[in-house]
Parts: C-alpha cells; structure tokens; sequence
C-alpha cells in the first residue's frame, strides 16, 4: 500500500522560502512519477509541478510557480520535495504530493488532480504580505 507523508508547510511573510517534503513508502520510487499540487480555500486543487523519478528524471511546472519552485527527489530517503522561493500571498494553500500508480503517453502528459492515484495528507503554507 502506497503511503505519502507530507511535511514542511508553515507560516512565511511574502518573499520568503519553505522546502516541504513528501515521504513515499510502497511506491517504486526511482520508477514513479509523482507530482505537488495545491488546494487554496474555496478553490478547486491544481497542480504545481510534477516529476518523472527514472533516469534521466524530468520535470514540469505550471507557469505560476516557474523560475520560484523546484520538485525534487532523494532516491536514498524515498522523499520527493518542492523548494519554494519567493513567496507570494497567492501561493497560499493546502499541499499535496501525489503518485500516479500507471500512466500513458508520459508520464509528465497529463498532470491533472484526476490522473493521480494516491494522495497524502496535505500541508498547509501561508504567506502573509
């Protein structure tokens, strides 16, 4: 069974940085493909960026965060992160990391919420102007 523990979510004033982690267990890690996204409240949930966690790896991310956020792995620790650097009231939000159990065409085609399979529990972050 696929379990994934976020951590790292806090309270910043805008323009600072926050590393959030997302632990994997039960997931063929440095095979996978896995993604962060975002739920702010009252709104819908979105991606932010998503990873291929093979070799080469691969990244994508929506073009809000582009230039300001970094997804990430460590095989040896099974954790993937999200570095996000200057932060932005907008930015505030419950996160998620997520894993897709199989996918077609790529797997950085289509990083909609319903392609992936198996959520954690979130992480808040706040960013205060």
């Amino acid at each position: 069974q696929v379990q994934l523990v976020e951590s790292g979510g806090g309270s910043v004033q805008a323009g600072g940085s926050l590393r959030l982690s997302c632990e994997a267990s039960g997931y063929s890690f440095t095979r996978g493909c896995m993604g962060w996204f975002r739920q702010p409240p009252g709104k819908e949930r979105e991606a932010v960026a998503a990873i291929y966690l093979g070799t080469p790896s691969s990244t994508t991310y929506v073009d809000s965060v582009k230039g300001r956020f970094t997804i990430f792995q460590d095989n040896a620790k099974n954790t993937l992160y999200l570095e996000l650097n200057v932060l932005k009231p907008e930015d505030s939000a419950i996160y998620y990391c997520a894993a897709k159990n199989f996918w077609s065409g790529g797997c950085l085609a289509d990083i909609s919420p319903h392609r992936f399979h198996n959520w954690g529990q979130g992480t808040q972050v706040t960013v205060s102007s």
